[in-house]
C-alpha cells in the first residue's frame, strides 16, 4: 500500500491487488488483532474504496485496543478518506493523547491538516503542516497543507508547492489521487491547484 500511495510502485495495480491479498490473508489468521484491524482498515479505504468495512474495522481496532497510537491515527484517516473530517479530527486528538512523542506524530499532524482543509479551518490546516514538516522535512503530505492551506497567500503556497517538486519531482494531482489520495479532498485538491501544481 505504502509503495502504491507514495508513488514508488514500478507497478500499482499488483501491488495494489498484493496488499489487498495479503491483508485478507492477516484477517484470516487473526481479525481480532487491533493492529491488523488498523491496516486493514487503511488498505480496505485507500486501496479498495470500501468505507463502509473501513470504518468498521477502524471502529473495532480502537475498541480492541483504545490505548494505541496505530489505531486511533487509522481510525482518523479512514475517516478523512470519506470525508467524515470532525470525527477524523477527534481521533487524531486521540492519538495525540494516547502518545505525545510517537515516532509516526508526522503521519497524524498530516492528517489534522487535511481535514482541517476540508472544514475550511485554513489557519489551522497550516499550523498542522508546519507541525508536520518539523516533525519529518522529507514528508510530502505536508507540504499538501501547507500548498493548500495558504489560500490566498499566494507566496507561502507555491514555496510549499516547489518544496513538494523537491521531494517528489513527477508529482501531478491526478497522478496523486490515482494512487489512493483523496479524490473527494475538494478544498484540498482546489488549493494544490491553485498553488500551481500540475495536473
Amino acid at each position: 500500500m505504502n509503495n502504491v500511495y507514495w508513488g514508488y510502485s514500478t507497478d500499482p495495480q499488483f501491488e495494489r491487488t498484493e496488499a489487498v491479498r495479503l491483508v485478507r490473508l492477516a484477517l484470516s489468521m487473526d481479525d481480532d488483532d487491533p493492529d491488523t484491524l488498523a491496516r486493514a482498515s487503511l488498505i480496505t479505504s485507500f486501496m479498495v474504496g470500501d468505507s463502509e468495512s473501513a470504518i468498521e474495522m477502524a471502529d473495532r481496532a480502537v475498541a480492541l485496543n483504545p490505548n494505541s497510537f496505530s489505531t486511533w491515527n487509522a481510525r482518523g484517516w479512514v475517516h478523512t478518506s470519506v470525508g467524515l473530517h470532525e470525527e477524523a479530527v477527534r481521533s487524531f486528538e486521540r492519538a495525540l493523547r494516547v502518545s505525545p512523542g510517537d515516532p509516526q506524530l508526522h503521519l497524524t499532524f498530516g492528517g489534522m491538516g487535511f481535514a482541517f482543509i476540508e472544514l475550511g479551518r485554513f489557519d489551522g490546516a497550516i499550523v498542522w503542516g508546519k507541525k508536520a514538516q518539523r516533525q519529518n522535512r522529507s514528508f510530502p503530505l505536508s507540504y499538501y497543507c501547507l500548498a493548500s492551506g495558504h489560500l490566498g497567500r499566494d507566496a507561502e503556497a507555491r514555496e510549499a508547492a516547489a518544496r513538494l517538486r523537491e521531494i517528489d519531482p513527477a508529482f501531478t494531482i491526478s497522478a496523486w489521487i490515482a494512487r489512493g489520495g483523496l479524490s473527494n479532498a475538494k478544498l484540498l485538491i482546489e488549493g494544490l491547484r491553485k498553488a500551481g501544481l500540475p495536473e
